[in-house]
Formats: structure tokens, C-alpha cells, sequence
């Protein structure tokens, strides 16, 4: 299966409502390969991934992924909640309760995603040397027609999902990213972005860009 570069690039965004089918072996494989052949700085490859698609191994981070969505709402989300919820008319504050909802939707039913993938970091709590190779993850399962999104709430109760996962307590390894895949039932599209001229520079912070890109550069039509 073949898929022009921008159209992977552009449609792989947040997909979270998908089916139960399972992924299959081939497409995992894809999946791994393609992260590993991300940049890895000085070529250290400090990098682990573990896949999850065990029930009883999802059963048991389930509680937990939801503990830490409830610590997520609030804390560093409450401001924004509750500002969207004083001014439920506003088009900002619609947008960003869709987040909300589709976000809760991965902790309702976090036990259903077919497969999970975690990426740990030798040392290294900046992400340089991880979010290239999950990324590189995502794309490639997007070219399988397979959807995925990326979390990171498990920080509020690391060890607890460590002890689940079994991640050894010596070696230096951070979590840094836990990714859900499965085959998506809504429809792939390019997401809706502030232009990036509006959060670009040029030379120094404020410079002027230079120019405007006030659509996608890319479309699905």
C-alpha cells in the first residue's frame, strides 16, 4: 500500500473512535520498523517500545489511564473547562469541549483499542530522542489505514503503569509516550489548525514571517 507523503503528514491526526478488529502482525511490524528509522541523536538509539495487546494487560492500565485523565480535568485543563463551560456558545469554547469528549472517549474505553504502543527514552525526559520515532509510528500506520493517538496523562501515576509493564526500575528508562491504534470509524481529514503564519517568526521572536498560508497547502480534494 502506497500513500503520498502529504497526505500522511496532513490526515494523521487524533483518531479515536476506531473498531475492535485486531492489527495485524504485518502492519505491527511496519509500525516498529518505521520508528526505529527515525533520527536518533548521535545514533544511540536509547529507545524501547513495548506493544500492548494483552485484555488482561489493558484491563489493568485501564483504571489507572482513567485516574489519570481525572487528575488531567483538574488540574492543567480546569481553567480552560471551566472558562468553556461559563460560555458554552462561544466557538472556541465548542471546539475544545469536542476535545474534551473525544478525549474522555480513549479513557471510557481505553480496554477496546486493539493495540497500544509505549516508547521509553534512555535519560532522556526531553523527547528529542523518542517523539521523531513515534511519529515516524503513526505515519506509518496511517499508510495501513490505521488510526492512532498519542497520550502522555500517564505521567500522573507513572508508577503504577510501570509496575504494570514491568519497566525496570534501573537503566535510566522514561516513559515518554503511550500511542492507541485501531482502524478508525469515522473519516480521515486534515484537521483544523491556526495558520501557521500565526505562529511563525522570522529571524528573532515577533520577526515578521513574511508571508501568509491562510489554508492548507494540502487537500483530500
Amino acid at each position: 500500500m502506497t500513500m503520498d507523503a502529504l497526505e500522511a503528514m496532513y490526515t494523521t491526526r487524533a483518531m479515536r473512535r476506531i473498531k475492535t478488529d485486531p492489527i495485524p502482525e504485518l502492519v505491527q511490524k511496519k509500525i516498529l520498523d518505521a520508528a526505529i528509522r527515525a533520527p536518533s541523536g548521535g545514533n544511540t538509539q536509547g529507545w524501547r517500545f513495548l506493544l500492548v495487546d494483552d485484555s488482561g494487560v489493558k484491563a489493568d492500565l485501564a483504571p489507572i489511564y482513567r485516574k489519570c485523565m481525572d487528575s488531567l480535568w483538574s488540574t492543567i485543563y480546569k481553567p480552560r473547562i471551566d472558562a468553556a463551560e461559563a460560555n458554552p456558545e462561544d466557538p472556541e469554547s465548542i471546539e475544545f469541549m469536542k476535545l474534551v469528549r473525544s478525549a474522555s472517549y480513549l479513557g471510557d474505553h481505553f480496554e477496546d483499542y486493539p493495540l497500544i504502543l509505549f516508547g521509553f527514552s534512555q535519560f532522556d525526559t526531553s523527547g528529542g530522542s523518542i517523539f521523531p520515532a513515534i511519529w515516524n509510528a503513526m505515519l506509518a500506520a496511517r499508510v495501513e489505514g490505521v488510526g492512532s493517538a498519542l497520550t502522555s496523562v500517564f505521567q500522573f501515576r507513572l508508577d503504577e503503569m510501570n509496575e504494570v509493564l514491568g519497566v525496570p526500575e534501573k537503566g535510566g528508562w522514561k516513559f515518554s509516550a503511550c500511542v492507541t491504534f485501531g482502524y478508525p470509524t469515522g473519516r480521515w481529514g486534515v484537521a483544523p489548525r491556526r495558520p501557521a503564519h500565526e505562529v511563525s517568526y522570522r529571524n528573532s521572536w515577533d520577526g515578521e514571517l513574511g508571508f501568509e498560508i491562510p489554508e492548507p497547502l494540502w487537500s483530500m480534494e
